[in-house]
């Protein structure tokens, strides 16, 4: 896909970024590094959603001046053409106030054909042609007549201009470019730099688990696009509670009560369309116990996918309950990890989202632990 995504491009991609702050440089840990422990099975080596062999993650990010703070984030299943070799899949929405470019195909046919990308609201669109112009004149392609673009969005409106729908086709091609395995860069970047989460600088977040060899060693990973109002609950504590952003005005509502998710999940496990269906449901336990309520304005969506290659066996109920937890574990801590990374951003109309002050949040998690 990135040898595709440099023919099509055709030119050299300069991203529009200002110049990085020392807030941007702080070295923030993720949430396992500074000693939290969520769930009770084990990550992968990379704690990531590249923990499942073959997918890649990439971001580009926007930052113009003193309004425009958004990006495209891009996870590739795999490496090659994904509409030449197409991996299963499964769209679940749990509250639909959202634009999920190519939901209905995914759901029909129980196949991926693209990379999904993250994004701004009203960039959506813009990134999804994009994605197909950079397809279509790829290798192998030039006969292709239908092609199902799978495009997420969460509104990052209030630290960004998101009128302004800065996104270009240069930005979503340099996403592709840069997708890669290895570790996932977190906090505001890509579709993340823009975005808010139970009261505080949200962003991008990853995680991963991995069963045990006597279950079949699979593993799960998850990426999320954290912008979602709730009660910042970590590992059982009600952190939001005792925390309080430092603000010079009074939060809005939006801060507890508006905002979306994006979830991607990906296995090797070797489901079919109706057990990532049902893998992709229980992201939302994981969103639950961060305290979200999933309020009326609040697009929630999770998109998983399988990158087994072989013949499927129908799954058992014991690999498929461990399936769930891992699943709900790795969305949890992802969650957590894109607020442990994410700086304080000042964006449009001098809008402020501060980043979690997390010395306090561990005095606190020490203090309430359950």
């Amino acid at each position: 896909m990135r040898a595709a995504v440099r023919q099509a491009a055709g030119l050299c991609v300069m991203l529009l970024l200002a110049a990085p702050s020392a807030e941007s440089q702080e070295s923030r840990p993720r949430a396992r590094e500074a000693g939290i422990r969520i769930g009770l099975m084990q990550p992968g080596p990379l704690n990531a959603i590249t923990d499942v062999a073959g997918v890649e993650v990439g971001h580009s990010t926007i930052v113009l001046g003193d309004s425009v703070r958004t990006g495209v984030t891009a996870v590739l299943p795999h490496p090659g053409n994904l509409y030449l070799d197409k991996v299963r899949g499964a769209v679940v929405v749990r509250n639909g106030f959202g634009k999920l470019v190519g939901l209905s195909q995914v759901n029909e046919l129980g196949q991926i054909e693209t990379p999904i990308l993250l994004t701004g609201t009203l960039s959506v669109f813009r990134v999804a042609d994009a994605l197909v112009d950079t397809l279509l004149v790829a290798e192998g392609m030039s006969d292709v007549r239908s092609i199902n673009p799978v495009v997420g969005e969460t509104n990052d409106g209030y630290l960004s201009d998101i009128r302004a729908r800065p996104v270009q086709p240069e930005h979503v091609r340099a996403a592709l470019r840069a997708a890669a395995p290895g570790p996932v860069e977190e906090g505001a970047v890509g579709a993340g730099t823009g975005t808010r989460a139970l009261g505080w600088k949200g962003g991008i977040g990853t995680s991963s688990r991995q069963l045990p060899e006597s279950a079949g060693g699979y593993t799960v990973g998850a990426l999320v696009q954290t912008n979602y109002g709730g009660i910042l609950t970590i590992a059982g504590v009600p952190v939001g509670r005792f925390v309080q952003a430092d603000r010079p005005a009074p939060a809005s509502r939006d801060d507890r009560d508006g905002g979306s998710v994006m979830i991607v999940i990906a296995t090797d496990a070797p489901l079919a369309h109706r057990e990532l269906e049902r893998l992709a449901e229980r992201a939302f336990a994981g969103i639950a116990r961060t305290g979200s309520w999933m309020s009326h304005g609040s697009g929630d969506y999770a998109i998983a996918f399988s990158t087994h290659r072989g013949p499927l066996d129908a799954p058992g109920g014991e690999l498929l309950s461990r399936l769930f937890v891992a699943t709900a574990e790795a969305v949890e801590e992802a969650v957590v990890n894109s607020l442990f990374l994410a700086t304080t951003t000042v964006g449009y109309r001098g809008h402020r989202a501060e980043g979690l002050p997390i010395a306090e949040v561990l005095e606190v998690m020490e203090r309430h632990a359950p």
